[in-house]
């Protein structure tokens, strides 16, 4: 919940987010991020005759894998493993992300020259930035607003599943009291960014994932090995509950043909 009175504070303490933002620019720790594949394909069961589950997996620098060395350890790397084991099928992923993206970088550099394909699920992964960058409320709701409205467009079969903005209260390199000012910051942008999904057809379920100290990296900003595979099963999770209620949906839908 963010109140008028958290919002006026945020806005009274700019003075302490530009000071301590560029001293903490000039002695956090800089990760880069690990080689990135085009596309990770993990078979099922069913070999070469099963269609795969396919997953756009889009965003900021959680998608690129900043904070672990190896992407198999990211987000994109850990989802297919994950949901292969869950639902015994083929799953087919593509990411897409930038480091430091807001939602209209996104919207505007990376969904337009994405390939159009029959993704099922997209995993959009956006908000942090914009809340580190300061962005008005108001201006979230426009960027992501119009993000969600490009996705759709452009893959009108996906699905977009939304897991919010972590609090950046919670964000060990951040010191106080730039992690209280940002953590309104980024309630907001959850809290804007919920609505919206709401209104235009995209989840946004409660992120379960856990902000621990062995879930961040070294950086004390980024996720860890371990925290990408808590993000990944938290997905996943969503996803095999759609899957199972689709084939559910089938099922009935042949019963009540014969």
């Amino acid at each position: 919940m963010v109140t008028r009175l958290d919002i006026l504070l945020s806005w009274l303490g700019l003075l302490f987010y530009v000071w301590q933002g560029l001293a903490l620019r000039q002695r956090i720790f800089r990760m880069l991020p690990p080689t990135q594949p085009t596309s990770i394909t993990i078979k099922g069961s069913g070999g070469a005759k099963q269609q795969p589950l396919r997953i756009l997996v889009i965003g900021d620098s959680t998608v690129v894998g900043v904070g672990v060395d190896n992407f198999d350890h990211s987000i994109a790397g850990w989802l297919p493993r994950i949901l292969v084991k869950a639902l015994d099928k083929s799953v087919y992923v593509k990411p897409h992300g930038n480091n430091s993206a807001t939602s209209a970088q996104i919207r505007d550099f990376v969904v337009p020259h994405i390939e159009r394909e029959p993704f099922d699920y997209i995993s959009l992964n956006i908000g942090t930035n914009d809340a580190k960058n300061f962005h008005s409320g108001n201006r979230f709701c426009r960027d992501f607003g119009t993000l969600i409205y490009a996705l759709k467009s452009r893959f009108p079969g996906a699905i977009i599943i939304w897991p919010g903005v972590t609090d950046l209260a919670h964000i060990p390199a951040l010191p106080f009291p730039l992690n209280k000012i940002l953590s309104v910051r980024s309630r907001i942008m959850s809290r804007n960014g919920k609505i919206l999904c709401e209104e235009r057809g995209a989840l946004a379920p409660k992120s379960k994932w856990k902000p621990t100290l062995d879930n961040f990296s070294d950086d004390g900003f980024h996720a860890s090995s371990k925290g990408y595979k808590e993000w990944a099963e938290g997905i996943a999770e969503i996803i095999v509950e759609l899957e199972e209620n689709r084939t559910s949906e089938r099922r009935s839908h042949k019963v009540r043909i014969h």
